[in-house]
């Protein structure tokens, strides 16, 4: 996750990040990508099921019952576990998990146990008595995925009138004082909405956005063809940067990060660089604390039938489950291969990757892509909008011999459009 108000704008220093020592358990929630000892945020899909389609689904959900998935009394024992580890948040997620009668019942707990506490919704169950819940049982923020204005969304999401139930229910939310977010993943088939969501943003004083990429999996990894192209993506990115500043500018807080793309962390820094070299120095460094992708490392998933995984996008590959061990025995065993590579990666990866200059502060990009697109954990991946010469890649050196077995995707040729 990168912090594109706050390094762009310099509302974050190393100073800030400095003065807890760095270290998770004392940082506030907006710092911690800059702690050292890498505290994992745990995102708990404590449930499957969903009451919409959704077109780029990693979970492959359906509005229906799952068998298996954890008890009330194994979630209470996982959130004891998670607490005692020292990770400093979890991320309900689905599915959907307002489809869970007892959602609010395991997020006090976790509260009381003094864990931070995020819901990720569509919002379209969040009812007047819904959002009263939410907010007396103790969740610091709630984000709400919006993936266009209108209709576009509705298409995206499977269902007619999803839009102004996901509207509505954010607002009650807001109305009661819990802080608010939107979660935009983008892809070819909603490139157009990036302005129409920025929009939103001010016109109803949602305080925050997380643009997600598309990540490869579930449905998500069957409309890959819709995923934008690496000249898409560049301008993309550099379109929310410029609407982060503007936002700044005009006094407006707003806090926008990207997601699941982490040349986003690279493009950053030759913005900065470009445009603010006095700063450059100390944006490296904070994009240093960062370490770009932490999958395995600061990032994790519980799957509702308690899996461990390295991200919620890996749910094909488990490291565990908690009934068998606790999450915190799991998450340190770097006997498990993959675990082990993952905490230690770079010396691991191919192609464009193994040779990049900026390796240190993007970690080899998003796994589950690379993996899905190349049938190979360790390659590059394939969503990367940097160029050769960027990343220090030479024309006819040994780095561009090895490149060149991974070739880029031509997505322009793989289809997609925009949705009617």
């Amino acid at each position: 996750m990168l912090s594109v108000t706050r390094l762009l704008t310099g509302t974050a220093s190393p100073g800030d990040a400095l003065r807890y020592g760095r270290f998770t358990g004392e940082m506030p929630a907006h710092l911690l990508h800059f702690s050292a000892d890498k505290k994992p945020i745990v995102v708990w899909n404590l449930s499957r099921r969903c009451n919409l389609f959704c077109m780029h689904c990693y979970s492959d959900s359906h509005d229906e019952a799952y068998a298996g998935e954890l008890t009330t009394g194994e979630g209470k024992a996982l959130l004891d576990d998670l607490a005692e580890f020292g990770v400093p948040t979890v991320l309900f997620s689905g599915g959907e998990p307002l489809t869970r009668p007892d959602l609010f019942e395991l997020a006090a707990y976790a509260r009381d146990r003094g864990l931070r506490c995020v819901l990720s919704t569509n919002g379209t169950l969040i009812t007047p008595e819904a959002a009263r819940r939410i907010s007396r049982c103790g969740f610091s923020y709630v984000g709400v995925s919006m993936d266009g204005v209108g209709p576009v969304h509705d298409k995206v999401r499977g269902k007619k009138g999803a839009y102004d139930a996901a509207l509505a229910g954010l607002r009650l939310c807001r109305d009661l004082g819990t802080r608010v977010g939107l979660r935009f993943t983008v892809h070819k088939r909603n490139l157009d909405q990036i302005p129409a969501i920025f929009d939103l943003l001010e016109t109803e004083e949602i305080p925050r956005c997380c643009v997600y990429h598309l990540a490869y999996a579930g449905r998500g990894d069957r409309i890959r063809s819709s995923d934008l192209s690496p000249e898409e993506s560049r301008r993309a990115v550099g379109y929310i940067f410029e609407r982060a500043q503007d936002f700044h500018r005009r006094g407006l807080d707003k806090e926008v990060l990207t997601v699941d793309n982490h040349a986003d962390n690279v493009l950053l820094y030759l913005t900065v660089q470009r445009e603010q070299p006095q700063r450059a120095e100390e944006v490296h460094q904070m994009l240093l604390w960062n370490g770009g992708n932490q999958s395995g490392i600061a990032v994790s998933s519980v799957d509702p039938n308690g899996h461990v995984h390295a991200d919620q996008f890996s749910w094909h590959y488990t490291f565990g489950n908690v009934r068998e061990r606790p999450f915190s025995a799991i998450w340190t065993d770097t006997s498990e291969p993959r675990m082990a590579v993952l905490k230690e990666r770079k010396a691991h990866l191919k192609g464009r990757c193994r040779f990049c200059r900026y390796l240190d502060i993007c970690n080899g990009n998003l796994r589950v892509r690379a993996e899905s697109y190349f049938d190979d954990f360790l390659a590059p991946d394939p969503a990367c909008y940097l160029t050769d010469e960027e990343i220090g890649i030479a024309p006819d050196s040994a780095a561009a011999e090895e490149s060149a077995r991974w070739p880029a995707p031509v997505q322009s040729a793989l289809g997609g459009g925009v949705v009617a």
